[in-house]
């Protein structure tokens, strides 16, 4: 306590000080002006003008301190209007409602199955069973090569393989009456599966010759025409010159269109809803609309989650899956996605509009039973397409939505004869 009062009395000790340097202050001040004083002891018009004139920009610049100063002090200090007429307001009731929790996102429209067609040798193509944009089934024959050597080549060795099956099973009865030796069996044993073998090969090369479709979907543009060189290659590329057009790489390219997936990014901050209620069994749903035209609607169900998280931009990929019965759809195309991530259970929502941003947070105002207006502070939960899930109200309350502007804690309101009763919660 000794140090407390020690420096109580050294601050006392100061106060004459200070109140010397104050009062000789003032002593100059007036020193100061007191010219200006006795001029100003008998004003007149002339005067007046020339000091309004002189120092007008100094008077502009008090003026609009002291309106901005009202202003501020009026919005950052309310008061309760003790008088004057009852305020028109619009207001709704609100009620307890099942919110879906909605994620917004853009993505890609991407092909389930998609194969490009490439020849496994090098040849001439010399039929074309298809045309751009057919749709094909699996197993549909597409291309057929030059096959005459391939062909010829399996015959040789087929008639080998079946001679040599044959001089195995005459070996065979031929060691029964000990007319060979058992190693004799052997060698012709394996003469017969060598030539097997070398035919299956053989067919094998055949089948190359003759190119069918993997999978059920569309044929794009068909890249290569009767009499082209095809190559097996992995680079796509197609050349023409005054002698000949030959193609290396993909053939054509099968899409399939239906069912058809969607891609897009899921920030990480709503990678725990979507996990939790994938891990609960839930399919989540998505609804995609494509290009500028929000007309056609295509409702699916999500694929996949990735294992792993983009750190360069903060998200996780999502693959969902829609019809496209119509084939209206097309792989590569934009799409904007909504995807239901959960529902909210017995949320109460309010119009985005009718919560205040105010110097202590965010606030609502609701009415009492004496028709005044009360501010409670709320706490935004999730917010969508102009309704706000508060924490802060109960089920009943009158939620002021328009003419909030004018109002002040305890000011009479006045109902809207255009006021909604309920707050519609359902999504649209």
């Amino acid at each position: 306590m000794s140090k407390i009062e020690s420096a109580l009395d050294k601050a006392l000790a100061k106060i004459p000080a200070l109140k010397n340097k104050a009062k000789n202050h003032l002593c100059s001040l007036w020193r100061k002006y007191l010219p200006h004083l006795e001029n100003l002891k008998k004003p007149n018009y002339s005067s007046v003008k020339a000091f309004i004139l002189k120092y007008k920009w100094r008077i502009l610049a008090l003026l609009i301190v002291i309106y901005a100063g009202c202003k501020t002090y009026g919005y950052f200090f309310l008061v309760s209007d003790k008088a004057g007429a009852p305020i028109t307001v619009t207001t709704v009731l609100i009620e307890k409602k099942d919110i879906p929790l909605i994620i917004e996102a853009t993505g890609t429209i991407v092909s389930n199955n998609i194969v490009d067609i490439r020849p496994m040798v090098t040849d001439t193509v010399a039929k074309i069973l298809i045309k751009d944009g057919q749709e094909v089934k699996t197993g549909d024959l597409l291309f057929v090569l030059d096959d005459r050597n391939d062909k010829a080549n399996y015959d040789k060795l087929k008639a080998l393989a079946d001679d040599a099956q044959s001089q195995y099973v005459r070996a065979k009865e031929l060691v029964a009456k000990n007319f060979i030796s058992k190693a004799g069996l052997e060698t012709t044993s394996a003469n017969a599966k060598s030539t097997l073998a070398a035919a299956k090969a053989a067919e094998v090369q055949l089948s190359f010759d003759y190119i069918r479709s993997p999978i059920d979907g569309r044929a794009g543009i068909v890249n290569v025409f009767p009499g082209s060189l095809v190559q097996a290659s992995n680079v796509v590329s197609t050349a023409t010159s005054s002698t000949a057009t030959s193609s290396v790489g993909a053939m054509v390219t099968i899409t399939q269109l239906n069912p058809i997936n969607v891609q897009f990014i899921i920030p990480e901050k709503d990678i725990p809803t979507l996990l939790e209620n994938q891990q609960e069994g839930q399919a989540l749903s998505v609804q995609v609309t494509v290009g500028d035209s929000s007309k056609k609607t295509y409702t699916g169900k999500v694929l996949v989650i990735d294992n792993q998280v983009d750190p360069s931009i903060g998200a996780v990929r999502v693959k969902a899956q829609i019809s496209n019965d119509a084939m209206t759809l097309l792989p590569g195309q934009f799409a904007r996605i909504s995807l239901f991530a959960n529902t909210l259970k017995d949320a109460l929502a309010v119009p985005s509009q009718a919560v205040i941003m105010s110097p202590n947070g965010k606030v609502v105002y609701i009415v009492d039973a004496n028709d005044k207006a009360v501010s409670k502070p709320v706490k935004v939960l999730y917010e969508y397409q102009g309704r706000a899930v508060v924490d802060g109200i109960t089920e009943g309350d009158r939620v002021v939505v328009e003419g909030k502007q004018n109002l002040r804690p305890g000011t009479k309101i006045r109902e809207s004869k255009n006021a909604s009763p309920t707050l519609k919660t359902n999504p649209s």
